[in-house]
């Protein structure tokens, strides 16, 4: 089964558990592997004419969506006549652009939500999208696939993943009679065929001369004439930064971190969804708390996404995946940590502005592939504002490791065949990293010593990897130091 060969660690007792639930008045159930969603995206495959004309010719039953990255597919879907049997099974066309890949799916049925996390069920997303990481589709899918949009259509038919398309019917026809792929997956010729009458040229020209006319709502829109952006305090989708404040002319320089408390305790693996994620925001967490207290009510909350444009919402959203596994909370998962001089239970925003509050810097313990996943620049920005001054890992992903350095935040690496296990490290330590305190006494890759208040000690490769990564550090980050470059000229 998917649940055990995948690693999702189902043991073998539970492995055909059956939730079953009332959806809407109606008896129904999930297993694992139970798919929950079912959505083709507008990322990657659906600019291919082919493989969109070829998924309205399946028939499916789960939640559903269509979002083309073109107006263009509307106009040869409802050329083909296709799109009214997209309609009839739940694949409308809900907007153009990211949705469910992002983790804009939107909530699941409060009845299906509660099936799934009650017996713990290993439900399942299949998407045509082109990243499916843990806690990005949705925080209830654990199993995330990626498939063309035909395959959505026919898993969601199917209604799990855990099925052999050649030995077992997806379902049922009108006359009673089991119904295999092989009976719904169209040919090529009728696709070829499709394409050939349906995508025309004109589609095209027509779609993207409309681009520039913009659209009624759009164009609207009052432009004010000032040349320089009016803050609005109130707003909590677009906030004024905090990079810039108290910034001097003369760059702050090189620095090491003292006696700095382990914010959190990572193994490998660890996304950028999991530090910055950008679905929706769940309703106990510290950026719901901010929104409420700010007015604005639970259904009109959004994602993280879309309020991206406010360091207030994405400070607190650092760090809040819900599948997030911290080493500090002994196998509990979820955006928490442990405050290390009390030892309380915090969300890890909440116990980074404690610690800010009290003057001690943070750092991060982590293993293999830090920050790997989608390059986001909230996953370096927001452990910044949360106070993160270094990332010690086995290793990082290059882009997010580039993009750490960018906040003048450290990246260290473990030397080979170390890590925080291997060197006894728990994370209840404080840590002090030895790094000169003049710029060019620091060499990129070199070798830094770490040690901590119990008498530990271990070399580290410092991850600065370039000149211009060191001129960043020394002014505090890429922004800083771009801002005094043009006041210089």
């Amino acid at each position: 089964m998917c649940s055990t060969s995948l690693g999702f660690a189902v043991p073998k007792e539970a492995q055909d558990k059956v939730a079953k639930f009332s959806f809407h008045g109606q008896p129904a159930e999930l297993r694992h592997g139970s798919v929950v969603i079912a959505a083709i995206t507008s990322c990657t495959n659906t600019s291919n004419p082919s493989v969109m004309l070829g998924a309205g010719l399946v028939k499916p039953w789960i939640k559903t969506s269509l979002a083309p990255g073109s107006g263009v597919v509307t106009k040869y879907l409802l050329q083909s006549g296709l799109q009214e049997y997209l309609n009839k099974q739940g694949f409308h066309i809900v907007g153009y652009g990211c949705t469910t890949c992002i983790g804009n799916s939107g909530e699941l049925d409060e009845s299906v939500a509660s099936a799934i996390s009650e017996n713990d069920i290993v439900a399942s997303a299949v998407l045509s999208g082109n990243r499916n990481f843990e806690g990005r589709v949705h925080a209830l899918t654990r199993a995330n696939y990626l498939a063309s949009p035909p395959l959505v259509v026919a898993y969601a038919l199917a209604g799990t993943v855990d099925i052999d398309f050649d030995k077992e019917p997806i379902g049922t026809g009108k006359d009673g009679k089991s119904v295999y792929f092989k009976d719904i997956w169209p040919s090529t010729e009728e696709i070829a065929e499709a394409v050939q009458s349906s995508v025309l040229p004109e589609m095209f020209k027509s779609t993207y001369e409309a681009i520039t006319k913009g659209n009624p709502m759009w164009n609207q829109l009052s432009v004010p004439s000032s040349t320089m952006y009016s803050w609005d305090p109130n707003s909590t989708y677009i906030h004024e930064p905090p990079y810039f404040k108290n910034m001097t002319m003369e760059p702050p320089g090189a620095h090491g971190v003292k006696d700095a408390y382990c914010l959190l305790n990572f193994g490998d693996s660890i996304t950028t969804d999991h530090i910055s994620p950008a679905g929706s925001i769940h309703k106990d967490s510290p950026a719901a708390k901010f929104l409420l207290d700010h007015g604005v009510e639970r259904k009109d909350f959004n994602s993280y996404g879309s309020r991206r444009g406010n360091d207030e919402v994405m400070a607190r959203g650092t760090f809040a995946n819900i599948r997030l596994v911290n080493k500090l909370l002994n196998g509990e998962v979820g955006p928490k940590t442990v405050h290390v001089p009390t030892g309380e239970k915090l969300y890890v925003f909440d116990a980074a502005m404690r610690y800010k509050d009290a003057g001690y810097d943070t750092i991060v313990l982590a293993g293999a592939e830090y920050g790997s996943g989608s390059s986001r620049d909230w996953a370096a920005k927001g452990p910044m504002l949360l106070g993160v001054k270094a990332v010690i890992a086995k290793s990082f992903e290059r882009i997010h490791r580039s993009n750490l350095v960018g906040m003048g935040i450290i990246p260290l690496c473990f030397k080979s065949g170390e890590d925080a296990d291997t060197l006894g490290l728990t994370g209840h330590e404080r840590y002090t990293i030895d790094l000169p305190s003049k710029i060019t006494d620091i060499r990129p890759g070199q070798d830094v010593t770490v040690t901590t208040d119990n008498g530990k000690s271990f070399t580290c490769t410092v991850r600065f990897d370039t000149e211009v990564e060191l001129a960043y550090f020394n002014n505090g980050g890429i922004l800083p130091y771009v801002i005094r470059n043009l006041i210089k000229q």
